[in-house]
This record gives C-alpha cells, structure tokens and sequence, in this order.
C-alpha cells in the first residue's frame, strides 16, 4: 500500500458518500481521487484504467455543471429512470469500447490484463455517464462493477484499493435505495 493509493481511497470515499446524498462537493473530491488513481494505474500498468480515470477528470466536471446547473438552469438535475432504449444502447456502447480498447490494449501495449481491464472501463464510464445524469441505473451497474472490481483488485494484491471498492459498493446500494426515494418523491 502506498500513500498515493490511500490518500486516493480516502477521497473515492468521501466522493461516493456525498454522491449517495446528492451533494455537488462529490464531483470535485471525485476529481481530486481519480487524477490520484490515474497515477496509481499507470504505476500498476493498468492502462484501462488510466484512461478510465482521466476520461472521469472530465466526467467529474461535467457531473458537477449538471447537478448544479444542468436540467433545468436553475440547478439541482432530478433522478429519472434511463429508458429502456437509453439502456440498450449504453449497454451496446460499452459492449463496443470493451472490445475496441481491449483489443488495443492487448496489441499495443504490456497492459496487465487488457481485456478484463477494458470491460470494466468501458463499464465504468457508463455508469459514470449515468451517474452524472442522475440515473437510477447507475446504481445497479455500480453494483455489479464494484463487485467485479473487488476480485480484479484482490488478485493483483491491491488490498487497500479492493476494500474501497467493497465500501463503494455498500454506499451503492445505500445510493440506490436513496435515490429511488428521491425519484418517487418528485413524481
């Protein structure tokens, strides 16, 4: 474990907790853990992931334009449901990067585990993109990923890192039950 993974864990969870609560502050301590944990990636040959981590940089600018002055410009994006087509064809997308970016990642570079690393990004910046719209699903497929991420990391040896994503998805399930609250509430 090095200080770099644990300063960039302490701010994934203070970020995860204050998104479960809708608190715009969770976009730019985002910012601050996934511009630590790009750095961490490189170091770890996790390319992927790098990538992953900066394209959430910008994600985490945009979910924080958008909670805060999005939807309606005059702040505050309410939850809503993806539709069924917004889903299929997320899932088709990241279904397509999965396969792209493990396949550059396996003939371009020494990535460590290319494919499994790509699947999980592309993934990733889905439900990222649906967290930022205030999506319902992305707590679901947080779920899912989270899970996914405790194995990945387990077996590469990044305790630390793994037990944050097992926390994260604790605070996902916490942010599904929350959120479903919030969408019924404003129906």
């Amino acid at each position: 474990m090095s200080s770099l993974e644990l300063i960039a864990s302490l701010l994934g969870l203070i970020a995860v907790w204050l998104t479960v609560r809708q608190n715009p502050w969770c976009w730019p301590i985002g910012l601050g853990m996934v511009s630590l944990y790009a750095w961490f990636f490189f170091d770890a040959r996790l390319y992927s992931q790098v990538l992953l981590h900066s394209v959430f940089a910008a994600m985490q600018l945009y979910g924080w334009w958008t909670w805060t002055r999005g939807a309606t410009g005059e702040g505050g994006r309410p939850v809503t449901r993806a539709s069924s087509r917004e889903a299929y064809i997320g899932i088709a997308g990241a279904i397509l990067v999965s396969l792209l970016l493990g396949s550059a990642m396996a003939n371009f570079t020494a990535a460590a585990f290319p494919w499994i690393d790509a699947t999980l990004t592309a993934f990733s910046l889905l439900a990222q993109l649906w967290m930022a719209l205030k999506r319902l699903q992305c707590w679901v497929l947080w779920i899912v990923l989270d899970v996914l991420f405790i194995g990945f990391f387990s077996y590469q040896g990044y305790w630390l890192t793994a037990g944050l994503y097992a926390l994260f998805t604790g605070l996902a399930v916490m942010g599904l039950r929350e959120w479903r609250t919030a969408q019924v509430a404003t129906r």
